[in-house]
């Protein structure tokens, strides 16, 4: 085994110890996002492109890559555009990926980060079913309360 051999190796072992590219965890989420809200399994979605639901799994989570044309059929199936799994990506991703600084800086990532989650999708869509303006305000305040913020006036 040559040197450059064994450094390629090092290389090849250092990658995959670490934490996944966080643009490749950001565009993972975005798709588990648009999954989870058009209420579609893993296992669907993989059966829609020719995968297993553990490879779907493996996306959602950044593990592994989603290449160029993987990334449009994904949009595709999704109905989205491609560009939609990198909006809201965070500022430090974006800040390094900005040469000329002409780039609009993303708004923050907590409320993505948020309806990520299992409980921020039910409770999201739980909360847009109630049609009594009062009740919401009321959730709202409630949520707020229980939450430790300060009641807006």
């Amino acid at each position: 085994m040559s040197k450059d051999d064994a450094h390629d190796d090092d290389v090849d072992t250092e990658r995959s110890s670490r934490k996944p590219n966080p643009i490749d965890a950001h565009v993972g989420t975005r798709v588990r996002l648009r999954r989870m809200l058009l209420g579609m399994s893993q296992e669907k979605l993989g059966e829609h492109l020719g995968l297993t639901f553990q490879q779907v799994q493996k996306y959602e989570k950044g593990v592994n890559r989603i290449g160029a044309s993987r990334l449009f059929d994904l949009a595709r199936v999704l109905g989205v555009p491609v560009q939609f799994f990198y909006d809201e990506a965070p500022a430090e991703i974006v800040d390094e990926a900005l040469v000329s600084g002409f780039a609009e800086r993303p708004t923050e990532t907590y409320v993505i980060e948020f309806l990520s989650t299992r409980e921020g999708l039910e409770l999201n869509k739980a909360f847009v079913r109630i049609a009594d303006p009062r009740v919401r305000r009321s959730v709202v305040e409630l949520v707020r309360t229980l939450g430790g913020d300060e009641p807006l006036d």
